[in-house]
């Protein structure tokens, strides 16, 4: 859409903005901002035949005037509407259970769909760690890439605590979030974690010292991320055997995290995808 969107309006695509990315397979809305200061949005109207034939498969709600280009993060988060149709297995264990999540949340975890098909950009951020591509050698999917890795870093640390019994539990010092438990987003800097909770996340991350040693020299601050995600506004009703079920997630969360803690789901492969 952003390319699509440069070409319409005649310039560079950063100069498209959008608050992030969307689902590859879904019925999705969002907001884009195009920079025009000189000239009228109306000049192209995209109801027409020109402008429906160059935004393919979209329909525009609103075109409005506004003083800020949008960027990644901007958004206050993601809205969704699921349908999971044909459920097999118990609907009372299944009430349980959403019960559970709306109530105590679920592990945030990053979703299969950050690292790619296949886990393609985990192969590609492990080549660039461990070669140390310089800012002259980094390509459009650099920040991709190396996203995928502290992810997957996460990830890591995340079911550790799962496996402890401790992914809701503040552990000694530890530096949580908002007052919750949080693991590492790899970067240059101290981790502000307790001894204890330090210790732990190396020793999880041992096997991954080039991954975390590549990234300290990225130029990434080591950050913090909560490790508990509690859907907002929970909602969900039975038509027979389909569970449509609606949240509210903030940036950066993943609606497959909460389904994965209701249901069994199958990550398509390449083929699959195709």
């Amino acid at each position: 859409m952003a390319t699509q969107l440069g070409t319409l309006y005649d310039v560079d695509e950063k100069d498209v903005g959008y608050c992030g990315l969307k689902d590859r397979r879904a019925l999705t809305s969002q907001w884009f901002s195009v920079r025009q200061p000189d000239r009228r949005f109306d000049d192209l109207n995209l109801a027409s035949p020109a402008g429906l034939k160059a935004l393919p498969e979209c329909e525009v709600l609103q075109v409005r005037r506004h003083r800020r280009k949008l960027r990644r993060g901007a958004h206050s988060g993601n809205a969704f509407n699921i349908t999971l149709r044909d459920f097999e297995g118990d609907i009372e264990l299944a009430e349980r259970c959403l019960l559970t999540i709306s109530t105590h949340g679920v592990p945030n975890y990053f979703g299969e769909q950050r690292f790619g098909i296949d886990g393609g950009n985990l192969i590609a951020a492990d080549r660039i760690l461990r070669q140390s591509i310089s800012r002259q050698g980094r390509d459009a999917k650099w920040g991709l890439y190396i996203s995928a890795a502290r992810s997957q870093l996460f990830n890591q640390v995340l079911s550790a605590r799962v496996e402890q019994g401790t992914w809701r539990t503040l552990v000694d010092e530890e530096g949580g979030t908002m007052g919750l438990p949080s693991g590492p987003l790899w970067g240059r800097g101290r981790n502000v974690s307790g001894k204890h909770l330090a210790k732990l996340e190396a020793q999880v991350l041992a096997p991954y010292e080039a991954w975390c040693h590549g990234l300290e020299h990225c130029g990434l601050e080591q950050e913090r991320r909560g490790l508990v995600l509690r859907p907002e506004a929970m909602s969900w009703r039975w038509h027979g055997r389909d569970l449509h079920i609606q949240f509210f997630l903030p940036p950066g969360a993943y609606a497959t995290s909460v389904l994965r803690e209701l249901v069994f789901t199958h990550v398509p492969t390449s083929a699959a995808m195709l």
